[in-house]
C-alpha cells in the first residue's frame, strides 16, 4: 500500500492546496493531511479549527485523511510508517525552499521519507494562505481562493477579532 503524508500548516486550507490533495489522491492509496506547528508563523485558526476545515474540504476523497502534528514531520513519518512526504510548489522560489527540507527530512530519517513534489495548477500559482488572509483581513473578496465554508470561517475571524478592538492588520 503506497501511503503518503502532505504536512503543512494550512491556515486556511487553499484551492491550491486542494489541487495538490487531489492529484496525490489518485497517486497514492492513502494520503494524510497533517496539520503542522509552523513556529515561524502566527496562526489565525487553532490546529482544532483547521483540521475540522480541511477534513469537510477533503470529503470527496475516500483515501484522504487528516490528522495532527506537534512535532518533526520525520517522527510522525516513523510512528506511522510513512515513506513520502508530499509538497506543493507554486514557483521556483518554493523549490529552493521546499528542496532543502526535503534533504533535511531524507537526512535525518536515515534516508527513510522521501519527498514527491506537485507542481500546483497555473490557476492557483500566486496563491498562498499568507495572501488569503491579507486580503481577507483588509474585507477582500477571497471566493476564488478558498471554498465557500472556509472563506465564511475566515470572514468571521477577522470580524471576531475585529470586534474584540484588535487590530486587523488595518491603519
Amino acid at each position: 500500500m503506497k501511503k503518503a503524508v502532505y504536512p503543512g500548516s494550512f491556515d486556511p486550507v487553499t484551492f491550491g492546496h486542494l489541487d495538490i490533495i487531489e492529484r496525490a489522491s489518485k497517486l497514492f492509496d492513502e494520503v494524510v493531511i497533517l496539520v503542522m506547528v509552523n513556529t515561524a508563523k502566527s496562526p489565525l485558526f487553532s490546529i482544532e479549527e483547521r483540521v475540522r476545515m480541511i477534513r469537510d474540504a477533503v470529503s470527496p476523497y475516500p483515501n484522504v485523511s487528516v490528522d495532527f502534528y506537534q512535532g518533526l514531520l520525520i517522527d510522525y513519518a516513523k510512528e506511522k510508517g510513512i515513506r513520502v512526504s508530499i509538497r506543493g510548489l507554486r514557483a521556483v522560489t518554493d523549490f529552493e525552499y521546499e528542496l532543502q527540507i526535503s534533504q533535511t527530512n531524507y537526512e535525518l530519517s536515515g534516508r527513510a521519507l522521501d519527498t514527491v513534489f506537485l507542481t500546483t495548477d497555473l490557476k492557483y500559482a500566486y496563491l498562498s494562505s499568507s495572501v488569503v488572509r491579507e486580503i481577507a483581513s483588509f474585507g477582500g473578496d477571497i471566493s476564488k481562493c478558498v471554498p465557500k465554508e472556509v472563506a465564511d470561517l475566515v470572514k468571521n475571524k477577522f470580524e471576531k477579532t475585529v470586534s474584540k478592538g484588535q487590530s486587523n492588520g488595518c491603519p
